[in-house]
């Protein structure tokens, strides 16, 4: 897959149809330009990453969504927290992951997971695999480099072309792609979607109880804001995504 300056396959795909077909993968976001801050407004502070790792994380979903005049970036709508909050979950503990042998690292994805690591463990081995690896490439922890040097690095890491230890640098970039993702369309109530902007920006109501008057109009724009699963409500700005 070719990628430009602006982070779209070359048939031009806007941030908005990106998002709206996530089912499909969330592609990269591409530009050039230094690194920017990694810190997350609101003041948490995460219970399961350490500073390095934290940093590491903040850094790396920035670059896989990073800030556009469609929406808010990773970092905007607090992705990192909503990642961290999940790694003290059963989830994060793999226990709802089968992590036993014997593996086959090369099957089919229908095969399953083939891997021994928890989404904890993928997190703490990799993230410091990956460090080691940049720092000896560039003398600098990977949220330390510029911009255009970490979109390098993620674009390798998405085709294992970066050699990491235990953890395949392919399985630690889908890894965070995906909880990425999730963090970023979750209900704000886990941590993520920030004033429930991503959902503002694809027209999603939310947990609203009742919107069947808008079903049936088709390519119309969705005029109410979304609601949160603790009833909090978003408004729209001239009733437009």
């Amino acid at each position: 897959m070719a990628f430009n300056k602006k982070g779209v396959t070359e048939r031009q795909l806007s941030r908005r149809s990106m998002v709206q077909g996530t089912a499909l993968g969330l592609i990269f976001a591409f530009s050039g330009g230094a690194a920017r801050s990694v810190t997350i407004a609101g003041g948490y502070r995460p219970r399961y990453f350490n500073d390095a790792e934290w940093s590491t994380l903040a850094a790396f979903v920035e670059r896989l969504i990073p800030p556009d005049s469609e929406g808010p970036s990773a970092l905007e709508a607090h992705v990192p927290e909503f990642i961290d909050r999940q790694m003290m979950t059963p989830y994060g503990f793999g226990d709802l992951w089968y992590l036993h042998g014997p593996f086959v690292p090369d099957a089919p994805a229908v095969a399953g997971y083939q891997h021994p690591y928890s989404p904890r463990e993928i997190y703490r081995l990799g993230f410091k695999a990956l460090n080691d690896a940049v720092y000896k490439r560039f003398n600098k922890h990977f949220s330390e480099l510029k911009s255009d040097e970490q979109d390098s690095i993620l674009k390798d890491m998405e085709h294992g072309a970066i050699e990491l230890t235990p953890v395949p640098s392919k399985l630690l970039f889908s890894q965070t792609l995906k909880n990425c993702k999730e963090g970023y369309f979750s209900d704000p109530i886990h941590g993520g979607n920030a004033d429930m902007a991503a959902w503002k920006m694809i027209g999603f109501p939310g947990a609203r109880a009742e919107f069947t008057d808008f079903v049936n109009l088709n390519g119309a724009p969705y005029p109410l804001g979304p609601v949160s699963i603790l009833g909090s409500a978003a408004h729209m700005k001239n009733g437009k995504n």
